[in-house]
């Protein structure tokens, strides 16, 4: 695989660099096109990388957990949207899962459920009973940067093949 061009950083096959990877993700990843590349951890958070990095806002998503409750049941999702953008979480996506009430999971709770750091949590080896769904605007925008599972580095992938995950869902997810 030819490493990608994007943003100041050396991007190099996921596969070739696993301390890159959060175990989950690692585990997860697979056959899937990605690569990877170390960042400063301090710089984990969307617009400082793109910032310091030179990555455009519309090559980056981010993916955010929620926790639904509906009838004393609670559960989990992720929610993957260009960093331009903001997710429906109160609208679409809350009527998407089928949901009373919605809101960002907690951070101690998206970090022990995921197994992942806050500020590096991604769609890839998530647990495997949560819907991950993930905006039109995303799986068009070609390559995007998205979370490792680790401050550390980032993944860059074909959003395109993040709507392969087993529980990936396709919709128009952000408010315009």
């Amino acid at each position: 695989m030819t490493a990608p061009v994007l943003g100041k950083v050396q991007w190099r096959p996921a596969g070739d660099v696993p301390e890159l990877l959060a175990a989950p993700v690692r585990d997860a990843l697979g056959e899937l096109p990605a690569y990877a590349a170390p960042i400063d951890p301090e710089l984990a958070d969307t617009a400082a990388f793109c910032a310091e990095y030179d990555v455009p806002m519309a090559a980056s998503a981010n993916c955010v957990i929620v926790l639904g409750k509906r009838a004393g049941e609670q559960s989990y999702a992720a929610v993957l949207v260009l960093a331009t953008d903001r997710a429906d979480v109160n609208g679409v996506i809350r009527k998407h899962l089928g949901v009373r009430k919605i809101s960002f999971a907690a951070q101690d709770d998206a970090v022990s459920s995921t197994g992942m750091e806050y500020g590096g949590i991604t769609p890839i080896g998530l647990p495997t009973d949560w819907p991950v769904l993930i905006d039109e605007a995303v799986v068009q925008a070609g390559p995007v940067v998205i979370g490792s599972g680790i401050r550390g580095s980032k993944i860059l992938i074909d959003a395109a093949a993040l709507a392969k995950l087993p529980t990936a869902t396709v919709l128009d997810l952000a408010q315009h």
